[in-house]
């Protein structure tokens, strides 16, 4: 059924009963063309541009558990292409352009909504260092305002501006950026690769990965052996888990980053506000909760939930920046297992192991990145060639130290 107008109208006046089912629950096939793990919004997006893209015949995506539950739900929305560095701006910049057709691509209200993100700086050095971001940017053919103080108390009045240690000097704005429904991009992009003969293994964990003579040819699950010559690991905080299934150890270390959501309020955030003396970030949700959050919880874990030390961090710095949040109640917390590489760079490569592709290290990226990280991975699965926005995301940049260091703060996971 292609959503419409039309068909909410017939389906309302019918009282709702002739929905078709959004995506099919099939049985696994003995083989597969390609195989996906993991059933989140990178796993989807990728599966869906094989089946596009590539008219790759036979797709299966394997998430052990249901569809949208895992970090693809559990994040805070944020679509942007700020990134500095060559390697990393042309690749989100790739992904910005795809998120702004994405409804009509999909027949899906993603709810995008391209309010803008403000990031906030609060010395001299920090504004000449977005003064070059902001001309690479521009550089990179997208759209960036540098804004002195009063520029920024017109958009966001609310804000602490003379805070003794953190005083707003103004920040970079980017129009085009803001935010999407998260669970809503992934039931999207299921839907559509269901529509184009993908199969959506639900309930289905990959319990083991079949290496024969230095090449993949299939998978061990919960639901049966699958055979296939093509294997993709797309699973965010668990793909070193995963990884390992093949005899693999990833530069990756996952830890947990929590976020926050209030009570529903009337407007009061016109898009995405940053501090840029802390790692705090914070919007308004089409519902009306300001969601939020900040670093992530410093030790290396994969439960989904965090401490409370980090919890009191992050009240800290939204208080200091809008100290207007301390009459808010926060309704809930969660969180979700990044994958944090040494460089707080992704990675999208072959393997060791023929066959073998990976999707991983997202750190704090992945949401923003989903369209272009599945139709850059597909790429690579159907042409064995790295598409030219993601040369640069190379498995081996550890090895050769061509590493991209977007936040200049060294080989240190946790600092990215």
């Amino acid at each position: 059924m292609r959503y419409s107008v039309l068909s909410i109208l017939k389906n309302a006046l019918a009282g709702d009963v002739a929905w078709a089912p959004v995506w099919r629950d099939p049985e696994p096939q003995p083989a597969y063309d390609a195989i996906v793990i993991g059933g989140g919004g990178h796993g989807l997006a990728t599966a869906y541009y094989l089946a596009r893209n590539h008219r790759v015949a036979s797709v299966a995506v394997l998430e052990r558990g249901l569809i949208g539950q895992g970090n693809v739900g559990r994040n805070t929305t944020i679509v942007r292409a700020n990134y500095l560095l060559r390697g990393n701006s042309e690749f989100y910049s790739h992904s910005l352009k795809l998120w702004e057709g994405l409804e009509r691509e999909l027949n899906y209200n993603v709810m995008m909504s391209q309010r803008g993100v403000l990031n906030l700086c609060h010395s001299d050095a920090q504004r000449d260092a977005f003064a070059r971001r902001g001309n690479q940017i521009r550089f990179q053919g997208d759209d960036a305002v540098l804004l002195d103080r009063e520029g920024v108390r017109r958009i966001a009045p609310f804000l602490n501006f003379d805070d003794l240690r953190f005083p707003i000097h103004g920040g970079l704005l980017q129009v085009r950026a803001g935010t999407a429904r998260h669970d809503a991009v992934a039931w999207g992009y299921a839907r559509a690769a269901d529509a184009r003969g993908v199969d959506l293994l639900q309930n289905c964990e990959v319990t083991g990965i079949r290496v024969e003579n230095g090449r993949v040819c299939g998978v061990e699950t919960t639901r049966g052996a699958i055979a296939a010559e093509k294997v993709a690991i797309v699973a965010a905080g668990r793909s070193g888990q995963v990884a390992a299934l093949a005899g693999l150890r990833l530069p990756i270390e996952s830890h947990v980053l929590q976020a926050f959501v209030t009570e529903g309020l009337k407007p009061v955030l016109p898009g995405v506000v940053t501090f840029g003396m802390g790692h705090f970030y914070i919007s308004q949700s089409d519902k009306g909760g300001l969601v939020f959050g900040g670093d992530l919880d410093s030790y290396n874990s994969y439960a989904a939930r965090g401490n409370l030390p980090a919890v009191e961090h992050v009240m800290e710095a939204g208080m200091a920046l809008m100290p207007m949040i301390g009459r808010a109640r926060v309704l809930r917390s969660w969180g979700s297992i990044v994958d944090m590489t040494p460089d707080g760079s992704p990675i999208i490569d072959r393997t060791p192991v023929e066959g073998l592709f990976l999707n991983a290290g997202w750190c704090y990226g992945g949401f923003k990145a989903t369209p272009a990280s599945g139709w850059c991975l597909a790429h690579l699965m159907a042409t064995g060639r790295p598409h030219p926005v993601a040369a640069r995301l190379r498995l081996d940049r550890f090895a050769s130290g061509r590493v991209l260091d977007e936040e200049g703060a060294g080989a240190q996971h946790n600092l990215h």
